[in-house]
């Protein structure tokens, strides 16, 4: 009986693709090993098994696999279920979550090589220049790839000759398939095994009498050996004696050392565990036993702590209380900046049990700490990671904390699949019969709603540690600061004086601005024309420190201009402020004291938000300006004053969850002020101080923004009344994507009726020289989720059957929020 094989690829396609596999194959494949197949004409890729059936494949006639790459499943069976529930709800393909989930390193690539026939004589007169160059290239290399083959020959186009040659018979091509993913090994030396005997090495010694060097280092060896009892590496000799690696070469030549390498993980963790857990205080204490209690009866509990009142050691306990019963725990965190902080704080409990999986990690990095969580190895017993670490291969998950999950970069936008990953770390709790803690001192409207609902457990710590007050919130006029001329630059004279009077105590001071560059609009004051991105419908932002306006959609630079494009003259001027404008107003106001910025632009390295978290901490640095990077958890012990330069340009922004948003940013950012014992000031400039959410902001109150927020929820079906699904079409070509918008936002009106809005463009209706048009789709409670989309895939497919739409682009967005 034929047997067959479903397999993911990483390609975004609806179906799976079957292949034909022997006998002595299905008994060794299981769902979650790696083959490497061929698709298409001539590609091969890397696959993950899905299934091993009997069934042949109706529509075409299936391939057999190239490889096996693996001895036993590198995805478990719990992952597979968990992407099947992300393709369906997410409406994506299994092939989008392969490419998302994996580490880079896993999805092997394929390299075209070609050798030399050496089984068949050549006559070389019947080549022509090209091919002759070839074929003597292979008489010194045993093979080349075709990139090689483009370099030798200066041409892009090389496959014609390649053809010739195959056809000649004078070159033979293969696949192979390269692992990209390399164990990293450490050099280790010891004494030559014919040197065991006292004897042998009396004469070694002897023999090295008037090298004395040489006679040193072998000692050195001995005496590092005896007193570390472990093998010693190349590096600890080297060092120990101060000699360089060219006389430990020549010892390994006369064969008196011989050199051996061990595989070691890039990932280690070289401390001690040095710290027990922190006694938790009367009120964290009642929270945790209600959290507890709560996960009796609920799989999922809300913890709605306020800033700075210690939910990180409540934590700490729930994870040691999972850890004993031997289980895994899994730490969500939405920003990289906060695990930097967070991870030496957790490796002072746990040692090297803590593993850290993110981007900023390499692609080994990755690897070492995948193959820890999926030999449930003692470095992988919590994880601390951002939203990718949703997919790691856990095999006894027992606890997940998902700490800020409010934060929205919880959710990927582009590319897909674009997930919820506090949402699908509920589902993932699910499948392992986990429990999950979200935690925040401002959390969604979304998840308050639900615990409301009891749906999820709520427990609430509304006292700051040690009984610290919370920060005092002032409101300051800008209006009224500009007509009375008490302002300097962007800071208004209270700013100023509190600054001055934080930092002459020792303090330091955070300012916070929500747009990165040094100005977001160079305008023309003759004729009122300002620079505009070729490829967006946006304005360029200017860059100082690089002299150069930059687009922040596509990455488009250009240098700063001298003259206006439109009319010549050379009066230009700078509207709005970005953190770099502020960033040169501090060092003018405040000369003496140490400046940072924390913005994209400055922690683009590995290192990069280490680096100033670490200054900070260490009180480097005295004033702080930076985006809402600083506004998630960082917990800074001596920060009195925080400064937020503008607060409008958070409320007036086009979006339903503007003003949820900056409630949560505002909150959170006034957090990091007076975290111990000295209460904190926060000081937010406004041209409107009577808007509502900003009086909600000054007196902390998160049940009043929510009533309210909810009251408009309701009014108006937006989530999480209603659930939401964005369709958004993107071309080139401007008429297209109109004439195709409205298309399907007629076709959709025909089954959703008055729950379809749009197709209407965005704020930014070009990006990439991409127009884009959205259709949203409101989704009332009663009507069934599995249906709509299904209704949605129809109208899609015919979308996609009529000519003149198939180059459009349609990105479908679940939960767009």
């Amino acid at each position: 009986m034929p047997n067959f094989i479903d397999v993911i690829i990483p390609v975004p396609l609806q179906k799976l693709f079957t292949y034909s596999i022997t006998e002595a194959e299905t008994n060794f494949l299981k769902p979650g090993m790696r083959v490497s197949v061929p698709f298409g004409k001539s590609k091969i890729y890397t696959g993950i098994v899905y299934s091993i059936h009997n069934v042949a494949p109706t529509a075409y006639e299936a391939k057999e696999i190239h490889q096996i790459l693996d001895d036993f499943p590198i995805v478990t069976s719990t992952q597979l279920q968990l992407w099947q529930w992300m393709t369906k709800y997410y409406m994506c393909t299994l092939g989008d979550i392969m490419r998302a989930a994996l580490p880079s390193a896993f999805i092997l690539e394929s390299e075209t090589l070609i050798t030399k026939n050496n089984k068949k004589v050549i006559d070389e007169t019947v080549l022509i220049d090209d091919e002759f160059l070839i074929y003597e290239a292979l008489h010194h290399q045993s093979s080349l790839k075709i990139h090689d083959v483009s370099n030798i020959l200066n041409k892009k186009n090389v496959l014609p000759i390649i053809k010739s040659l195959i056809e000649k018979e004078a070159i033979i091509v293969e696949e192979e398939v390269y692992e990209k993913y390399i164990p990293k090994l450490v050099r280790y030396v010891r004494l030559h095994s014919k040197y065991n005997s006292d004897e042998a090495l009396q004469g070694l010694l002897e023999d090295l009498g008037r090298a004395h060097k040489q006679k040193e280092v072998v000692l050195s060896l001995f005496s590092l050996a005896a007193k570390t009892k472990k093998p010693v590496k190349v590096s600890e000799l080297s060092n120990a004696i101060n000699a360089s690696s060219g006389i430990i070469k020549t010892l390994i030549d006369k064969e008196i050392f011989e050199e051996y390498h061990i595989q070691t993980d890039r990932v280690s963790y070289s401390g001690e565990q040095t710290e027990d857990s922190k006694q938790l205080n009367m009120h964290q204490n009642t929270a945790y036993n209600e959290i507890l209690e709560s996960f009796k009866t609920h799989n999922v509990t809300l913890l709605h702590g306020v800033t700075s009142s210690g939910k990180t050691e409540i934590y700490v306990k729930l994870i040691e209380d999972a850890l004993s019963k031997k289980q895994q725990v899994l730490y969500l965190l939405p920003e990289i900046a906060l695990t930097t902080q967070l991870v030496n704080r957790l490796q002072n409990y746990f040692g090297e049990q803590v593993a850290v999986f993110h981007s900023k990690y390499s692609t080994h990095e990755r690897v070492e700490v995948w193959n820890n969580v999926l030999s449930n190895s003692k470095k992988a017993q919590i994880i601390l990671g951002a939203r990718s670490s949703i997919f790691m291969p856990f095999i006894n998950l027992g606890l997940i904390i998902v700490d800020e999950e409010h934060e929205q970069s919880f959710k990927q936008f582009d590319p897909a699949p674009r997930y919820q990953a506090r949402d699908t770390s509920i589902v993932l709790a699910n499948l392992h019969k986990a429990k999950v803690l979200l935690g925040s001192a401002t959390p969604s409207l979304e998840s308050y709603f639900n615990a409301k609902q009891n749906k999820y457990g709520l427990v609430e710590l509304m006292h700051r540690y040690n009984n610290v007050l919370m920060p005092d919130i002032e409101l300051v006029d800008l209006k009224d600061k500009h007509k009375k001329k008490r302002m300097k630059g962007h800071f208004s004279d209270q700013l100023i004086e509190e600054m001055t009077e934080a930092l002459s105590e020792g303090y330091q001071v955070i300012l916070f601005q929500n747009r990165r560059g040094y100005s977001p609009i160079i305008e023309c004051n003759t004729c009122g024309n300002s620079p505009q991105c070729p490829n967006c419908d946006v304005s360029l932002t200017y860059h100082q420190y690089r002299n150069q306006l930059r687009c922040h959609y596509c990455g488009y630079n250009t240098v700063m201009i001298q003259d206006c494009m439109a009319c010549g003259s050379q009066d230009l001027d700078s509207k709005g402020l970005g953190t770099q404008q502020i960033e040169k107003e501090v060092e003018t106001l405040f000369p003496n004291h140490k400046v940072a910025r924390m913005d994209l632009d400055t922690t683009r390295g590995k290192y990069g938000y280490q680096k100033i978290i670490t200054a900070l901490e260490q009180q480097e640095i005295d004033i702080l300006v930076g985006t809402q990077m600083l506004t998630k958890g960082l917990d800074f012990r001596n920060i009195k004053l925080v400064g937020i330069m503008n607060a409008d340009s958070m409320l007036n922004f086009p979006d339903f969850r503007a003003h949820e948003r900056s409630y949560q940013l505002m909150q959170q950012v006034a957090g990091r002020a007076g975290r111990t014992k000295e209460r904190g000031k926060v000081l937010i400039q406004t041209y409107n101080p009577h808007h509502k959410i900003l009086q909600q902001v000054s007196t902390n109150n998160y049940v009043e923004m929510f009533k309210e927020q909810m009251d408009e929820r309701f009014n108006f079906k937006y989530p999480p009344v209603y659930k939401q699904i964005k369709i958004t079409l993107k071309h080139k070509d401007f008429n297209r994507v109109e004439t195709a918008s409205i298309w399907l936002a007629k076709s959709l009106r025909q089954v959703f009726r008055n729950n379809v809005l749009g197709p209407e463009a965005p704020p930014i209706a070009r990006i990439r020289n991409q127009f884009h048009k959205n259709i949203l789709i409101k989704i009332p409670k009663e009507q069934s989720l599995q249906k709509t989309k299904e209704a949605i895939i129809k109208v899609n497919n015919s979308f996609f059957s009529i000519k003149d739409f198939r180059p459009v682009r349609v990105i479908i967005n679940v939960d767009n929020f």
